[in-house]
């Protein structure tokens, strides 16, 4: 059970450890912002 134990917190720790290089090479996944204006042209029936 201890070996188990071991084992598991070795496999969160590289998880997080890559998880945490990997947000540092991709950085910021915002997308970016514009103001978009477009005519548009209404009709009643």
């Amino acid at each position: 059970m201890r070996k188990f134990l071991g084992r598991l917190l070795i496999m969160t720790l590289a998880l997080c450890t890559i998880g945490f290089v990997a947000f540092a090479y991709v950085g910021d996944l915002s997308p970016t912002r514009a103001d978009v204006s477009l005519p548009v042209t209404l009709t009643l029936q």
